[in-house]
C-alpha cells in the first residue's frame, strides 16, 4: 500500500511514471518528486523533508514561495499580467530604473528565459560591432570559453564543447570561436590576430556546469583588460553566478570591474517566474533599434512586479553578505572530511562544488543519490563532480544539519 499523501494529489511514484510517459525525456531527474517548498527546504508528496541544494540552479537564491516575492505575484496578478511590448504599461519604466540603478548600468533589455538573455547579448554584441566598430557586415566574430554552458539553443551549443549539447544538432551557428577557459595567454593570442573582426568575448566569471570551475584570481579582471586593450566587449553571463549567489551582487565584482554587458536570469524573479535581463550603457544598448528584437513577454508587467521584489529580498536580507559567510563555513567544513571520494573542495559564497573520486564503482550520481535519501537533494554536474548551492536565505543551523548529512553520507560510503 503506497503511503498517505500530505501535499497534492499524487504520490511520487505517480508523478514520475507521468512524465516518463507524456514527457520529453530530456532530463535526467534524481528520483524524487517536490510538491511543495518553503525557505531552504522542499517536501515530497508523502511529506519528507529534504534540504535543497540545488535552488533550482541558484534560481531560487531568495528561498522558496518567499512572502514578499509572492505577495508581489499575488496582488500585479489581480491587476494586469501582459500587454506585449505593443503598448506601455506602468509597472515596465518603474522595474527599468529600479533593476538598472540596483547594479550601476545605464540602460536594461528585459526578456524570459537565461537562454533569450544570452542570444540578446549576442545579437547585441554583434549590432555593436557593426554600428560601433566598423566590423564588416556578416563578419563579425563572437569569442567564447571551452567548458562553457549559456543555455541550449543552435546558436548557443555552437559555442560548446560538451557533447550532449551537440551531437545530432548541427549545422552550426557561423562567426562562433572558442579559446580554454582560464587563460589570458589564450585570449591575448586570439585577439591579436583577429580583433579587428571580434565584437565580444563571452564569459562565466566562474563556469557553473563545469563544475564550479573557479578561474584564478586575476583571469576575469586580466581578460577584461586584454579586451579594452583590443577594443572588443567583455560580457559576463552572470545567470547563475549572479545576484548575490557568491558572496558578491555579481561574481565579477570580484575583480573590481564593469562588464560592458551583463546577463542575469535564474534568481532575478526568486524563482518565481522566468524572468532575465541583459543590462549595459546606452551606447551599446541603442545600436538596436524597433523592431529588431523583442519577446511578447519580454518586460511584461507581472514579471517587472516579480523582479523588483526578488531584488528587494536580495538587498533587505543582506543575503550578498549573508552568502559570503556561510559559503566559507561549508567549505571549511567539507575540507574537514577524511575520505578517498573527496578529491577537492572548491566555490565561491554558497556555490560549491566536491570533486569525487570514484571508487568501488561509486561515483558521484551514487553520492546524490544516498544524499536523497538522508533528506538533502543535490545534482551532479559530470561523473566526478556535486554541486551544492542551497538558498541564501539558509540559517547558520541548517547549513551545519546539511554539512553532517553529507559529511555521514561520504563517510558511509568509504
Amino acid at each position: 500500500m503506497s503511503e498517505k499523501l500530505v501535499y497534492g494529489n499524487i504520490s511520487s511514484e505517480q508523478a514520475m511514471h507521468l512524465e516518463k510517459n507524456y514527457g520529453a525525456h530530456n532530463y535526467h531527474p534524481l528520483p524524487v518528486v517536490i510538491a511543495k517548498g518553503e525557505g531552504a527546504k522542499v517536501w515530497d508528496p508523502e511529506g519528507k523533508e529534504y534540504f535543497d541544494f540545488l535552488s533550482a540552479y541558484s534560481a531560487v537564491n531568495q528561498g522558496h514561495c518567499h512572502p514578499h516575492i509572492i505577495n508581489a505575484l499575488t496582488e500585479q496578478a489581480k491587476i494586469l499580467t501582459l500587454t506585449s511590448r505593443a503598448f506601455y504599461n506602468n509597472k515596465l519604466g518603474e522595474y527599468e530604473k529600479f533593476i538598472t540603478e540596483f547594479f550601476g548600468y545605464e540602460m536594461v533589455l528585459p526578456m524570459n528565459t537565461g537562454a533569450e538573455a544570452v542570444e540578446t547579448a549576442m545579437k547585441l554584441s554583434r549590432k555593436w560591432g557593426y554600428v560601433k566598430k566598423g566590423i564588416p557586415e556578416n563578419e563579425a566574430i563572437l569569442l567564447f570559453a571551452e567548458g562553457n554552458f549559456h543555455g541550449r539553443t543552435i546558436s548557443i551549443i555552437t559555442a560548446s564543447t560538451d557533447p550532449d549539447c551537440r551531437v545530432g544538432f548541427g549545422p552550426f551557428t557561423p562567426g562562433i570561436e572558442r579559446i580554454p577557459y582560464n587563460d589570458t595567454e589564450a585570449l591575448e593570442n586570439f585577439l591579436s590576430k583577429h580583433a579587428d573582426k571580434v565584437a565580444a568575448f563571452i564569459v562565466e566569471p566562474i563556469q557553473g556546469e563545469a563544475g564550479v570551475f573557479v578561474p584564478n584570481e586575476n583571469y576575469i579582471r586580466d581578460a577584461y583588460d586584454i579586451c579594452k586593450k583590443h577594443n572588443v566587449l567583455f560580457v559576463a553571463d552572470e545567470v547563475q553566478t549572479g545576484i548575490a549567489r557568491t558572496g558578491r551582487l555579481l561574481a565579477s565584482d570580484y575583480a573590481e570591474i564593469k562588464p560592458d554587458i551583463v546577463i542575469l536570469g535564474k534568481a532575478i524573479s526568486g524563482g518565481v517566474l522566468p524572468v532575465s535581463a541583459v543590462l549595459s550603457s546606452k551606447e551599446i544598448m541603442l545600436c538596436i533599434k524597433p523592431g529588431e528584437h523583442g519577446s511578447t513577454f519580454g518586460g511584461f508587467p507581472l514579471a517587472c512586479a516579480v523582479a523588483k521584489a526578488a531584488l528587494e529580498v536580495v538587498r533587505d536580507e543582506n543575503l550578498i553578505e549573508r552568502a559570503e559567510k556561510l559559503g566559507k563555513i561549508f567549505r571549511d567544513e567539507m575540507e574537514k572530511i577524511d575520505s578517498p571520494f573527496i578529491e577537492k573542495v572548491r566555490g565561491k559564497g554558497l556555490l560549491n562544488a566536491i570533486v569525487i573520486k570514484p571508487k568501488n564503482g561509486i561515483e558521484a550520481w551514487d553520492v546524490c543519490v544516498k544524499l536523497k535519501e538522508n533528506g538533502l537533494l543535490a545534482k551532479p554536474t559530470h561523473q566526478h563532480i556535486i554541486r551544492f548551492a542551497p538558498p541564501l536565505v539558509i540559517s547558520e543551523e541548517d547549513l551545519m544539519k546539511a554539512i553532517n548529512i553529507i559529511k555521514d553520507t561520504i563517510l558511509s560510503l568509504d
